[in-house]
């Protein structure tokens, strides 16, 4: 890479997914390593407040559920500032895990390194990766996450079942839709200046 080329901010497919050290909502601290029974692992960004995000989850937790036995875990993680948004508070999560009882480890990413290093753009931002836990899908879950009732195509599910047939993946990158990450000591709709659409 030339030396005035930057790397893209989010990961690119092929990348490998980067390591965390988070702690969850059910007490116990989490990273890559931990998911390392799961054939297939989704890693996607969350939050407690944002709309997109609170009207997709039971879409989101349908999927996970029914890929459950085909050895494909879920990890969401919140890195949304809780100074932006109180909502989003570590608190805020586990008494939202105990209310709805996602199928997903919910993880508190309040330094905000793990939404970087994947280059998180939005509430919910989903990344598949495969057994190497290499990228094979970036984007999107559905295509209308606010309004469930107006859903046309579920990109995540698309992804998994191609995955998991032994297929390429027929659309590996879409554009998130949802909130920005809030990021913290920043204006609510700020994103960083190299944060772009992937597609």
């Amino acid at each position: 890479m030339a030396e005035n080329q930057k790397s893209p901010f989010t990961l690119e497919i092929g990348a490998a997914a980067p390591d965390f050290n988070l702690p969850a909502t059910d007490g116990k601290t989490y990273s890559l390593r931990d998911f390392a029974d799961a054939e297939t692992l989704v890693v996607f960004f969350t939050c407690n407040h944002c709309p997109y995000v609170t009207n997709s989850d039971e879409i989101t937790r349908k999927t996970a559920d029914r890929f459950a036995g085909k050895g494909v875990r879920f990890a969401g993680i919140n890195s949304n500032s809780e100074r932006t948004y109180a909502e989003d508070s570590f608190e805020h999560m586990v008494e939202r895990m105990k209310e709805h009882r996602f199928p997903w480890v919910y993880l508190r990413d309040k330094s905000q390194d793990a939404a970087r290093a994947y280059g998180a753009l939005r509430t919910p931002h989903f990344f598949v990766f495969d057994a190497d836990r290499k990228l094979i899908y970036t984007g999107r879950g559905v295509d209308s996450p606010r309004n469930p009732g107006a859903v046309t195509v579920n990109d995540l599910e698309n992804a998994l079942e191609d995955h998991l047939a032994g297929r390429p993946v027929r659309t590996p990158k879409t554009n998130p839709i949802g909130c920005n990450v809030k990021w913290d000591g920043k204006e609510a709709h700020w994103m960083p200046p190299e944060a772009c659409d992937l597609v």
